[in-house]
């Protein structure tokens, strides 16, 4: 087989393709063979109908399509293989008519990865936190942990203060006019929880049980409700009922209650520990990202815009998930905060040109050191999976392989080989946390 490739613009390239006159009228024979199995012709069983009397009847070209089936994708990608191409989308093809014994001439116009210009990768100088817990925050996390079991009882006397629970009821008025959606009854509000509109909390603050009291607030130019935004709104509430938190002690027998640790000192140091981990994993998260970036702003690569549309389809698709999981479709989110998918979509743009300069300056690293995948790495990969949903490995293999999935987790794994030769060459300055 012959080929060669030209640029025609951009990251798009041509490629020239000849397929051997005898490869040709190979296909033309299984094109047959497939084909004669579905014709049903007077005198003749099925399947048995001559060649030269099925083309005769029906035409020379009913073999073609066929043929052109069994040629073409694996002469494309044979061109591709030995021109060291990357395609980035689906291919079009332009095709000379098919003719036994003579050679089949056939071009594909695709987008390929485009050459990066790789920066220096080796010996990055980059600063790194120091995965240090104060005992502020350990008093903190366990401040926490009370609040979490904390109880709400009625409060005997005084003002309601924030942190309080308040049961209220209101009606809100614009322009003297009730409006839709403005009235509740036995309503829970978290005073200082900002889950209201702005100033609507503040002036509950000092307010008794069974006071009336008229509210006057400004609803945000943004608000999620067009009819709303900007708008000034009186609102007549009644508290019903103010609730205080109660804070249990911190004592052995709180310990006792929430942990299997005996003591408040043994607590601590299981909580310290915590932090500590999560502290040095949030180091490491951050030291890569911030190797990529210096990375990635040392490299020049001209992005294609198909690889961007990909990256802006994944973070949508993330968003899109985390909303079901709400309760929300992106539809809807998108209504409540006024603008439209399309809108969001460009608001990513940045974010996916980001990621996928990053994703193509990694690939580059990977290709320049000759990072490989063994298929022993794969299956270690694939176990950590079925451990984490306590599944049998043999089993999560196979549905991943039917997923199509098997050669993106070997492609993570070169990924993250490359990320670790990263950190691995950087010169790394450990410096205190930020927070």
């Amino acid at each position: 087989m012959l080929s060669r490739w030209e640029k025609i613009e951009n990251n798009k390239i041509k490629l020239e393709i000849e397929v051997p006159a005898a490869e040709v009228d190979t296909a033309l024979a299984r094109a047959y063979r497939q084909v004669v199995q579905k014709v049903n012709l007077p005198g003749f069983r099925k399947g048995k109908v001559p060649r030269r009397i099925l083309e005769s009847r029906f035409g020379l070209e009913i073999l073609h399509e066929a043929a052109l089936e069994i040629l073409v994708p694996p002469a494309y990608q044979q061109a591709l293989k030995e021109a060291e191409l990357e395609p980035i989308n689906q291919p079009g093809f332009e095709l000379a008519p098919i003719e036994e014994g003579k050679p089949l001439l056939f071009s594909a116009v695709v987008e390929v990865l485009p050459p990066v210009e790789l920066g220096e990768y080796r010996g990055i100088e980059v600063e790194q936190e120091a995965a240090t817990v104060t005992d502020e925050q350990v008093d903190q996390y366990l401040q926490a942990l009370q609040e979490q079991h904390s109880r709400l009882i009625p409060r005997a006397e005084g003002a309601a203060q924030n942190g309080d629970l308040v049961l209220i009821d209101f009606q809100g008025f614009i322009g003297g006019e009730p409006f839709p959606g403005g009235e509740a009854e036995n309503y829970s509000l978290e005073l200082g929880s900002q889950s209201f509109i702005p100033g609507f909390e503040e002036q509950l603050v000092g307010m008794s049980a069974d006071e009336e009291k008229e509210i006057g607030v400004q609803f945000p130019g943004d608000y999620h409700k067009n009819e709303l935004a900007g708008k000034e709104a009186l609102f007549k509430v009644k508290v019903r009922q103010i609730k205080q938190k109660q804070l249990p002690e911190l004592d052995a027998d709180f310990v006792k209650e929430i942990s299997d640790f005996e003591t408040l000192e043994e607590l601590k140091k299981d909580v310290r520990e915590r932090l500590e981990k999560a502290a040095r994993e949030k180091a490491k998260v951050k030291l890569e990202a911030e190797l990529i970036q210096k990375l990635s702003d040392a490299s020049r690569v001209e992005l294609p815009p198909v690889l961007v549309e990909r990256q802006i389809d994944r973070i949508i698709g993330d968003m899109e998930q985390y909303l079901r999981y709400q309760g929300l479709t992106l539809e809807k989110f998108a209504a409540l905060s006024g603008r439209t998918i399309e809108e969001m979509r460009r608001d990513k743009q940045a974010e996916a040109e980001k990621r996928a300069k990053a994703n193509l300056v990694l690939d580059a690293v990977v290709k320049k050191e000759g990072i490989t995948v063994a298929d022993s790495e794969v299956d270690e990969k694939i176990s950590g999976i079925a451990g984490a949903y306590n599944d049998e490995p043999g089993r999560v293999k196979g549905i991943l392989e039917k997923q199509g999935r098997i050669p993106v987790i070997r492609e993570e794994i070169r990924i993250r080989k490359a990320i670790d030769l990263l950190v691995n060459e950087a010169q790394i300055k450990t410096v205190e946390s930020t927070g």
